[in-house]
């Protein structure tokens, strides 16, 4: 059993096109199945359903097209019907030259579906493998509902098997169709197939209903299945099939008595592909693939990261071409921005670090995700912000804003430790918030407020986050200009917090 060769068979564009609302065209198939080959070196690829629809022809004839040219043909696989040689003509006429033969694995299925005897359905699968060697298609069959069959009729099953194990086939496929098996099953009626048919190779192909799909991979092959059936994303009817990239960081990782071909340093990207490809998005929390799974965020977890490597696991990023990050949210502590200032090439004081820590964290209350783009402006922010002295604080302030009538705020401004109060209207929220300011300073100060002569927000270039933007405005006092800036998760308050810094610098 040392080093034995599982195959890997992907079947994202036939099993994994049945997830609710996806269809790949022409084009997205041919890159797909070209991706899946070459870069991530699959052993075999089921491709398509026989006799569903023109684009499907289209489709399947570009890829087996390509891959007479990469004389890779035998690795593309379609699914075919019991059909009176109707899905052998579409073959044919694709240029495919294995099917995949879609039979009835249980008792149930045969009489309720069919209505047929097991001579009858046998006698007619006879028939279709005969057909197919006539026209040199090669021969794996599936056993539909085997699951349930090998549960509540398996001596079906066997007799089944006893016939099909006699004819000219390559493969014998075990589908969970229902995603019923638990992993105990799995191996157990694995163990009894195998024992009894030695020679045959058995593919086992898992669905995850149950969220049971890799222990049930991982039973299947230590009961000695010599093939899995896997999809990216953990695509498929459903709750869709056995994940490609956990199952195959779980073999690396687990199971060292065999083999697998798969370069798991492409998973990331054909799983990117497949996403954008599909529309089907990735759950954030999807192991190996998803977008939070290298992410720490937890300050702890930094601080051990920096000692020794404390939180890593064998699942390292880099294994799948990817990196380790770390968030910044009010759980994240100074060893997390520490991480992200080393990536940035940024370093501060501690004094200056736990200001933008103590900064992070009022953000994370507010349930706003910083990203490591906007850090170099939380830094600017907070260190500009220190740098002026506070004479000035905009204390409190009403913003409001109701269809059919003009924006107003009520503010209120603490001068030197003395509070004043105003309320006003004008064109937009800011507008007001100005007009009551030029209100308080005509009342109570000899000094003109400079005039804004530019306006502009942005968000950090390259952020993907909506925890912050920037508004800087450009004032003008006699014929001196200067700029000040304010950071925050809303626009509005931004403006002002850039217009108090102003008031504090005239």
């Amino acid at each position: 059993m040392i080093g034995r060769k599982i195959e890997i068979m992907d079947t994202t564009l036939r099993d994994g096109e049945q997830t609710s609302g996806v269809s790949f065209s022409v084009s997205e198939k041919l890159t797909i199945a070209k991706l899946l080959l070459e870069e991530l070196k699959v052993d075999r690829l089921e491709i398509a359903s026989a006799r569903v629809s023109e684009g499907e022809l289209q489709a399947v004839k570009k890829i087996t097209s390509w891959a007479l040219e990469q004389k890779c043909l035998n690795k593309i696989e379609v699914l075919t019907f019991v059909d009176g040689g109707k899905s052998i003509d579409w073959m044919i006429d694709a240029g495919a030259k294995v099917q995949n033969l879609l039979t009835k694995g249980s008792l149930n299925h045969l009489t309720h579906q069919l209505k047929k005897t097991p001579a009858q359905h046998f006698a007619d699968i006879k028939a279709n493998i005969e057909l197919a060697a006539t026209h040199d298609i090669k021969t794996n069959v599936y056993l539909e509902d085997w699951s349930n069959g090998m549960r509540n009729s398996k001596e079906y099953v066997f007799e089944y098997l006893d016939f099909l194990t006699a004819q000219k086939t390559e493969r014998v496929l075990l589908p969970d169709t229902l995603g019923i098996l638990t992993h105990d099953e799995t191996f157990k009626f694995i163990t009894e197939v195998r024992e009894k048919y030695p020679t045959t190779h058995f593919d086992f192909h898992g669905h995850n209903d149950y969220d049971l799909g890799v222990a049930n991979v991982m039973e299947a092959i230590k009961a000695g299945a010599n093939g899995l059936h896997l999809t990216i994303n953990g695509m498929g009817e459903r709750a869709g099939n056995a994940p490609m990239a956990s199952v195959i960081a779980v073999i690396n990782d687990f199971l060292k008595d065999v083999k697998i071909t798969v370069n798991e340093k492409a998973l990331n990207k054909v799983s990117k592909l497949v996403e954008t490809f599909s529309g089907f998005r990735i759950p954030v929390n999807k192991p190996v693939v998803g977008a939070n799974v290298f992410t720490q965020t937890a300050g702890i977890h930094a601080d051990g990261d920096n000692k020794n490597n404390l939180y890593f696991n064998d699942l390292m990023p880099e294994r799948f071409g990817r990196k380790r990050k770390y968030a910044l949210g009010k759980t994240s502590g100074k060893a997390n921005i520490q991480k992200n200032l080393q990536d940035l090439g940024l370093s501060l004081n501690d004094e200056e670090l736990k200001k933008v820590t103590q900064r992070i964290i009022e953000l994370g209350d507010k349930k706003e995700v910083v990203s490591q783009e906007d850090l170099p402006y939380i830094i600017s922010d907070v260190l500009d912000s220190d740098a002026i002295e506070k004479r000035v604080v905009v204390e409190n302030y009403v913003l409001g804003h109701a269809k059919g009538m003009k924006p107003s705020t009520t503010l209120q401004l603490i001068v030197e430790g003395v509070q004043y109060e105003a309320h006003a209207q004008g064109d937009g929220q800011f507008d007001a918030f100005m007009n009551a300011l030029k209100k308080l300073y005509k009342t109570h100060s000899k000094k003109d407020l400079p005039k804004l002569i530019d306006y502009a927000v942005r968000i950090p270039p390259g952020s993907h986050s909506d925890a912050l933007c920037e508004t800087i405005i450009t004032w003008k006092l006699e014929e001196k200009e200067f700029i000040t800036r304010g950071l925050d998760s809303d626009q509005t308050v931004s403006a002002i917090k850039a217009t108090e810094k102003m008031l504090n610098i005239i």
